[in-house]
Parts: structure tokens; sequence; C-alpha cells
């Protein structure tokens, strides 16, 4: 470093108005759209002909960037599922980048510790944990990306096709059976390894309740069609509403199919540290693949997802790839992280999550994970209790879907005036909500995963809900 004061000068600049950015976000309006001169003096942001000064890089940090954020560090932000950042995961951060390794192989500290790491978020949530078997992701997505790529050749290479070799062509026709209320990553992911979206077969659900005898009418329907059944997904918390899917019923299912059996628990894989909600998940144990995001409910700095499998050298039959100028540990039992997903460079995402969930221990995301769903319970009985609200779902999780119905309201506005409230809410600046369509109808969504958010916050979003939806009306 040519002028290491000058860093440390900078650096406490840098964390006093972080701090002061972080102690006043309760105070101050949820969200505000960015004003105008800034939103073009960024866009237009000429390319410096000569580099500026540390103090300076600072203090425009400072003044246009931290004080227009999303509005996700508020309390009574409940919009998709984005929570504050941990402190202990923010501070993390720094030291991370401060160290800047890419995380694939040799003894350094930042391999060890994300293999320790990966092991800790299958302690936290039940599910079995061999080394090798997961790794840091930068989310759920790229975590299902891994996962189904080893089911993919898991499958195939048990008809006698090899994928990595030969591609698709040639091979048996790929299903993937997938509830309606999985996430959009399942069916990114299947387009991405060529299964093709019409690869997904429905799941009959209703209810939360599975036709086991009808999904496997259609599993031996399909056999019978010759096309190769694969896949089974199941949700531990859907993003929609946080329902949790009958994990044990579809567990029996694909073991009985010979299915691979993967878990979306990006979400609320962590909801089965409430023990009032543990029951729900029994099965999710059982999958062959589970994706997870510590920074979702965990509040681990962006980006942290975890991609686990039940054999680690399913990914590794994926994945593994290692040119001759990449040689590293090549007698070791378990290999480089490179040969379990497709990333060679990978950023230190350990640390923060370290950090985060040692900052907390497993007590204290428990008690923050049982509050969200305790909060969630006491808005949806607010929203009962008001007449021009109603609950689309009972919650599970710490999700709750809800819709507005104002008084005075024709019934043929209602989905106009619930496909625009989201946005309404938002712009009154004292609540964020988002909508999404739960069931074929307009909702609203709100996430409770802030550990700050109280029931005054929640009495907020409801009187702001009800005050935007008249104003629509």
């Amino acid at each position: 470093m040519s002028d290491p004061e000058a860093f440390r000068s900078a650096g406490h600049a840098l964390v006093d108005g972080v701090s002061d950015y972080l102690a006043e976000l309760p105070a101050g309006q949820v969200w505000q759209p960015l004003p105008d001169e800034l939103r073009e003096r960024l866009l237009a942001l000429p390319l410096p002909e000569r580099g500026e000064s540390l103090d300076a890089l600072v203090a425009t940090a400072l003044s246009d960037v931290l004080p227009h954020p999303m509005g996700n560090g508020h309390p009574a932000f409940f919009g998709w599922i984005n929570p504050p950042p941990a402190p202990a995961g923010v501070l993390a951060s720094l030291a991370a980048a401060a160290m800047n390794p890419s995380v694939v192989s040799g003894d350094h500290a930042d391999v060890h510790l994300e293999r320790a790491v990966v092991r800790w978020l299958a302690e936290l949530v039940g599910f079995p944990h061999e080394p090798g078997g997961g790794l840091l992701t930068s989310g759920a997505s790229a975590a299902t990306v891994v996962c189904l790529a080893a089911a993919r050749g898991r499958a195939l290479g048990a008809a006698g096709h090899d994928v990595r070799r030969d591609g698709l062509a040639g091979g048996p026709r790929l299903l993937a059976y997938v509830p309606d209320e999985a996430h959009s990553c399942v069916q990114r992911a299947l387009e991405l390894l060529g299964f093709g979206s019409a690869a997904m077969r429905p799941v009959p659900l209703a209810g939360g309740e599975l036709d086991a005898d009808a999904l496997s009418a259609a599993i031996a329907a399909d056999r019978a069609a010759g096309a190769l059944p694969a896949l089974l997904v199941g949700s531990a918390g859907t993003v929609n509403a946080g329902l949790i899917d009958p994990l044990g019923t579809l567990a029996e299912i694909a073991a009985a199919e010979r299915l691979w059996f993967h878990v979306d628990g990006a979400y609320g894989a962590f909801g089965v540290l409430d023990p009032a909600l543990a029951p729900s998940y029994r099965g999710m144990e059982r999958a062959d693949s589970l994706t997870l995001d510590p920074h979702k409910w965990l509040g681990v700095p962006v980006d942290a997802g975890c991609a686990l499998v039940r054999r680690g050298d399913d990914l590794r039959d994926a994945f593994s790839l290692i040119p001759p100028y990449l040689r590293q540990d090549t007698d070791a039992p378990v290999g480089t992280f490179a040969e379990y997903g497709f990333e060679q460079t990978r950023p230190f995402r350990a640390l923060k999550t370290w950090a985060t969930i040692a900052a907390s221990g497993r007590a204290g995301i428990a008690e923050q994970v049982a509050r969200s769903n305790e909060l969630a319970r006491e808005l949806a009985a607010l929203v009962e209790a008001e007449s021009e609200l109603e609950l689309a779902a009972v919650p599970q999780t710490s999700i709750v879907a809800f819709r507005a119905r104002p008084a005075g309201c024709p019934p043929d506005r209602l989905e106009a005036v619930n496909g625009s409230l989201a946005e309404a809410v938002q712009a009154r600046g004292r609540a964020f909500v988002t909508g999404t369509v739960f069931e074929g109808r307009e909702t609203l969504r709100a996430c409770i995963v802030h550990p700050d958010t109280g029931s005054e916050h929640l009495a907020t979003l409801v009187a702001e809900t009800v005050a935007a939806a008249r104003s629509l009306v």
C-alpha cells in the first residue's frame, strides 16, 4: 500500500459515515425516489482522466450514494425478501475485501472457513452433511443451477448417457415435476441446463395437500411415453406466501420413483428453527439437494447463497475439470471448490457469513426466526380485523399475502387497485411493500425479516395500505 495513513484516515471517515447512516435509518422515510438531478449526474458520470483521493471518494459515497438506498434497512420495509445487513457481516466484508482471495483451493483460511460455514448452515437446518457436500454461491439462483446440474448428470448417467461428453443430443427427454408456486429460479435453471421449460410437469397440490396417486400416475404415464422423469421439486417456504410444501410426502414419492428430490429453502428453510413450525419441515432432511440464502433471513450482506447436496460426488461428477495450470491438492479426498460448481474465481463469501452466524449463535437466529413468524401472525390478525383488507392465505412463515377491498370500490376495479397498490404505498414513504399474483389475483405480500420490526411498523403498514387503496379508488 503506497500510503497506509491515507487509507486509515479515509477508512475511519467511511466507518463513521456508515455508522451515522445506520443509526439514522429508522427515523427517516423508508424509500424516496432519487432526486432527478442526482440521477442524471450518476448516469452521466464521466470516466476520470486522473485518479481522485480516497478522501474524495469517501465523501462522494457518503453524500451521493448512502442517503439514497432501496429502503431495506428500515424496519417498516416489507418488500421482497431483503433484510438489513447484519453489522457483523458489514465489518467482515471489509476484512474479506482486504484479503481478496479467489476461494478455490490451497491451505489458507478462506478455504477452510468456507467448509466450516457450509457445515454450519447444514447443521442449522438439519440437513445431512459430508465433506464436499456443498459450497457457497452468489445466491439461490446459482445454487439451483449447481444442484440441478447434479440431478441431470445422475439421471442421464443411470440411463447410460454421458451428458458432459455428448451433451443432451441423443439422450432421453428429461422431465421435472415442479409445483406452481416454486420460485422462478427453478424454471430458469431447467432452461439453462437444457431440460427446457416444456419439461416442467405440474405437481398436484391443493390446499397444501399432495395428491400422491395422481402424481405417481403422471410419472408412470410419462415413463410409458418414453421420457425420463428425473426431478421432483418442493418448497420450504414459497416466495409468494411463505407456504411450506408437504415435504415428507414429496420425499416418499421421490424415493419410490427414483427421482432426485430438490428442496428450495432459499428463504424459508431457516423456519425449521422455530419450534412451532419444525414439524412442517419433516422430509427436508431427505432431499438430495437443498438451496439456502443466508443473505435473506439471516441478514448476511449480499451475496451469500448455499448449495447443499447429500452426496458431494454428485457435484464433482457434474463439474470437476482440472486443467494442468490449476492442479493443486490432487490427492485430497475432497476436491477444490471449482470441482463442485461452475465458478473458478470465487469471492470470500464465508467470512461475512461466519461473522453473521457467530454474532447471533443458533439460539439468537432461532429467536429472530420465531419472532418474525409471530409478527406475521400478528399482521394477519390486523388484516383480518380491517374491513377494507382481506387475507389471501394464512401465513405459515414470515410472509403475509393480503389484498385490499376499499369501501366504495366497484368489484370490477379491485384487480386494478390491488395491482397499483404496492407502488402507491411505497410512494407515501412510511412503509414499503411489494406486489405479486397469488392464485390468479393481484396481491400484496409483506415479508418480515428485519430484526427491529415491531408492532408499530405493522400498524403503519396496515394504515398506509388502507389510505393508499382509498386514494386509488
